[in-house]
């Protein structure tokens, strides 16, 4: 009950970020079982490292109130007058109230430059409509206008992943379709009475003006004079999905069908619409000056259909590409600091986003990529001659070219899904495997089952916790690049240090007796062990698939998971049936150094993924290889924080074995 009475006062008070911490904070203080406190600690941990480096949903801007109405006028005002003449009385005194609020709320907004340019254009507007003006001059003044207000006053335009149609579907069904009809016609039992009447989303003409945005606002906000409430009470994901939903109805199959040919087999279509923040931008009368009526049907009832396309084909390296030049700008005008801080948002707004997808199809060419990408940063930051940062860019726009061919959805296929989904999790869990069969292995030659259940308890509650911590990284606060990379950093740090202790403790195993070595705290330190190492996996790794199941082919990608389960099963039996020939004390000692090699190699990552976050710096060393497979990546940084951590392993070593060898003399 304590439990529950918080989450419904953190809800009221709290932010997100800051409810998902003290719920996992009060988990730690219940009077529960000693695993699931730990758990809850290391959840807190995780949610402060995303408090750190997310943000929450931001709330609207009070400009998103104008730029609805503004929508709602160019969509309606052709309803009202037709070639000069009123043909709807009320309607038009409504689009004279309207325009009238957009110029009120417009000297409401705090005072920018362009604001009086926004004012003089809501009194053309106010004009046009007073003298019955066409309504392709309507349209045109408020989408203008619309379309400068967000320049002036941006707001959040677009859903941060590709929404779910099946949602809106279900949303729609509870929520709308009493009044706009189970096929968006209007025609619902509660439209009856209504005035003015339920607007008819299966409407071409109005389809063809309305963008998704516009459709998102109205839900969010409600509108005005009419008997539409506002929806705001739904979550930002939601209110997307309803928008996508319902911005379907005026288009039918067939064209969606045609719509998907379209968008594979012409890039300039796709170049159109590299981002859900296009897409949710674009009127299909807007396209239709682009490429025509017919197509421009066909497009917008294939991709409000299947948003998730624009994710597949988005040329994010184009972000990339466009910071990086702003940066080379920066530097040769001598900004130093402004060339650093946009050569790293080019990696992490531009490359990082593709990052799953790229490391599925061309690991090697995302190893170049990201190691060339940290040599700028590196060269800018030293003062490098512009003649050769310029050069570190021109190369690097050439990975980008190879990135982008890789990128197509041409490229993804069946097999190319099952491969990414197979080494993904192969890659991702045999280090962990490793560690935790080391451990099952140690106690099973201790004849120590009684422990066995913390180490199965430690990586089982890894993976709820693993599961629950994206969860909540995905619909409370939104996880960007650097989040992603200063994650992967702190867990591959702390998993570091807590595998220097278990390695010197084995080998410390060798010299000791059984009771002293496995006493109650150290079946909860293997608890923690197992979870810790599991733990670091599973959030790469489920971020990862997620990328990898937007592609489509989802037969492949769950092929190619349970195909490396069952790999990853083999190699854990083999090992453990190996590890039964191997004599006591060789046994010890092989699986000190294994673990202690590991934690040599998550030290080198662990730097290396902070260094990508921009949060360290990055000293080239010449010579020395990038080797994922041993943490070596090149730098300095790195080189230094393996070579401490074998330090500490060694001293450790060597300091069990003089207590050994001093116990053994006094005997």
């Amino acid at each position: 009950m304590r439990l529950f009475g918080l989450v419904q006062d953190a809800q009221r008070t709290c932010t997100p970020v800051e409810r998902l911490i003290l719920i996992c904070r009060e988990l730690g203080q219940l009077p529960m079982l000693m695993p699931f406190r730990l758990v809850a600690v290391m959840l807190t941990c995780a949610a402060a490292m995303f408090c750190a480096v997310s943000h929450a949903e931001p709330e609207p801007p009070s400009g998103e109130v104008a730029w609805r109405l503004l929508d709602y006028l160019a969509v309606d005002y052709p309803s009202a007058v037709v070639d000069g003449a009123v043909v709807d009385p009320a309607e038009y005194a409504e689009m004279q109230e309207f325009s009238v609020s957009v110029r009120t709320l417009l000297t409401e907004l705090p005072p920018t430059p362009g604001q009086t340019d926004l004012i003089v254009q809501a009194d053309g507007l106010i004009e046009a409509i007073d003298r019955k003006a066409l309504a392709t001059e309507v349209a045109g003044r408020a989408h203008q206008l619309a379309t400068d207000l967000l320049a002036a006053y941006p707001v959040p335009l677009a859903p941060t992943r590709p929404p779910d149609l099946a949602l809106g579907a279900s949303l729609y069904a509870e929520n709308c379709a009493a009044c706009h009809g189970a096929t968006g016609l209007g025609d619902g039992p509660g439209s009856q009475g209504l005035d003015p009447a339920p607007i008819a989303f299966a409407d071409m003409a109005r389809a063809r003006q309305r963008s998704l945005f516009g459709l998102y606002q109205v839900i969010g906000q409600g509108l005005d004079g009419t008997s539409m409430g506002s929806y705001a009470h739904l979550s930002s994901d939601d209110r997307w999905a309803l928008a996508f939903y319902v911005g379907g109805f005026a288009f039918d199959t067939t064209a969606a069908e045609q719509g998907e040919r379209l968008w594979s087999d012409r890039q300039d279509v796709r170049s159109m619409i590299p981002r859900l923040e296009d897409l949710v931008q674009t009127t299909p009368d807007a396209l239709t000056a682009r490429i025509g009526e017919e197509d421009a049907t066909r497009l917008v009832a294939y991709l409000r259909r299947h948003p998730e396309a624009v994710i597949q084909s988005r040329m994010t390296l184009s972000i990339a590409r466009e910071k990086l030049a702003q940066s080379l700008a920066r530097y040769e005008a001598g900004d130093l600091n402004g060339a650093r801080d946009l050569a790293l948002a080019a990696y992490l707004d531009g490359v990082e986003p593709v990052e799953p997808i790229l490391a599925t199809r061309d690991r090697a060419l995302l190893a170049r990529i990201e190691e060339a990408m940290g040599g700028l940063r590196a060269s800018i930051a030293a003062r490098e001659p512009v003649s050769e940062v310029r050069a570190q860019a021109d190369r690097i726009g050439l990975l980008f070219d190879a990135a982008e061919r890789i990128l197509t959805p041409q490229q993804g296929s069946r097999v190319s899904s099952f491969a990414g989904a197979f080494m993904i999790l192969l890659r991702e869990g045999l280090e962990a495997l490793l560690i935790v069969v080391a451990m099952i292995a140690f106690l099973r030659k201790a004849d120590r089952p009684d422990v066995l259940p913390y180490v199965h308890g430690g990586w089982i509650s890894a993976l709820a916790a693993g599961v629950l911590t994206w969860a909540a990284a995905t619909s409370l606060i939104t996880v960007s690049g650097a989040s992603r990379e200063v994650t992967e950093g702190i867990g591959s740090l702390l998993a570091a240090i807590v595998l220097i202790s278990v390695g010197i403790w084995m080998q410390a195993y060798i010299h000791e007796k059984l009771s002293s070595a496995l006493s109650k705290r150290s079946a909860w330190f293997l608890f923690s062990l197992a979870f810790v190492v599991v733990y670091r996996e599973v959030f790469e790794t489920i971020l990862f698939y997620v990328a990898l199941w937007s592609q489509g082919a989802h037969m492949a990608i769950l092929t190619g998971a349970a195909a490396a389960i069952l790999t990853l099963s083999l190699i854990g039996w083999a090992l453990l049936n190996y590890s039964k020939r191997l004599p006591l004390s060789q046994f010890f000692s092989y699986s000190a150094i294994l673990i202690a090699g590991l934690a040599v190699v998550l030290a080198g990552k662990g730097v290396a993924a902070l260094q990508e976050a921009g949060l360290l710096n990055i000293h080239p060393v010449s010579g020395v290889p990038r080797i994922e497979l041993l943490g070596l990546y090149g730098s300095w940084e790195g080189l230094i924080a393996q070579t401490l951590t074998l330090a500490v392993i060694v001293i450790g070593f060597l300091m069990n074995s003089r207590r050994a060898v001093s116990r053994h003399g006094g005997a």
